[in-house]
């Protein structure tokens, strides 16, 4: 039996209902036969994988470890994984910190096989701390399969405002947000910025995000944010945009012509 969400609203009075109903529903999938299976094989064999070999090795294992972290897309990149496991994050230079999407830091941090001579992974409470994490985006994903829109404001909830409360510089933060995907179109579509924003030299990119977020809530930073009054504005002003949005595009000339002809048909 498989999970589907209950999502009959769209909009911010189908938010609304998420909201509302989440825990109960998060509640419903996780008594599902196969999470909790998911989560027995997690626990059992986690702290047997020892090396990042072992772990890309075991494709259900390293779903489930990938999911946590929302890189559930790179389950078959096994060689890459494995490189940026056994990297680390403590040499500036690893793969792990190159890279633009932080996920993958947060994902080697956790997991600490390039860093420390006994990984993580044998640490009692591990288990817990990723599966904690497989629940949340697990659920995230579902939603995502009905609604996109939701699940990206889910994650905004939690990455912006977890990235709002730490102590890098205000310009790191923005450089980071940009390296997000999924931050990064929340925070475009909520100020009004197209698509092709992304193609303008990153300074400018940030100079004009800074410049936008002033305007519609009143400071530059993204420190803000960690307020959760300020959070909700983020996510309630994202979701209005895209409503906006899907609007506009229902409506477009190509749009209306093409339900023109399928009306022919």
């Amino acid at each position: 039996m498989s999970f589907t969400p209950i999502l009959p609203l769209s909009g911010l009075t189908g938010w609304g209902f998420l909201k509302r109903t989440m825990a109960r529903q998060q509640a419903v999938q996780q008594s599902l036969p196969a999470q909790q299976r998911d989560e027995a094989y997690f626990r059992d064999r986690i702290g047997k994988a020892d090396t990042a070999e072992k772990l890309v090795n075991d494709k259900r294992l390293l779903r489930i470890a990938l999911t946590a972290f929302g890189l559930e897309g790179d389950v078959n990149s096994k060689a890459f994984i494995q490189k940026i496991l056994e990297g680390g994050t403590l040499k500036e230079g690893s793969l792990a910190n190159k890279l633009a999407d932080k996920q993958y830091q947060k994902f080697a941090s956790a997991f600490g096989y390039g860093d420390y001579s006994v990984p993580r992974t044998k640490i009692s409470t591990f288990p817990d701390e990723i599966l904690a994490q497989f629940r949340s985006r697990s659920f995230e994903k579902e939603v995502g399969l009905q609604n996109n829109t939701y699940r990206l404001a889910m994650n905004a909830e939690r990455e912006i405002q977890a990235l709002a409360g730490k102590s890098t510089s205000e310009t790191a933060k923005w450089y980071t947000l940009l390296g997000n995907a999924p931050m990064r179109e929340v925070m475009q579509t909520a100020l009004g910025l197209p698509k092709s924003f992304s193609a303008i030299d990153i300074d400018q990119q940030v100079g004009v995000l800074k410049a936008r977020t002033e305007a519609a809530f009143g400071a530059a930073d993204l420190g803000q944010f960690k307020e959760p009054e300020k959070m909700e504005a983020l996510v309630r002003r994202f979701l209005l945009q895209s409503d906006i949005q899907s609007q506009a595009s229902a409506n477009s000339p190509g749009s209306v012509a093409l339900t023109l002809l399928r009306g022919q048909a």
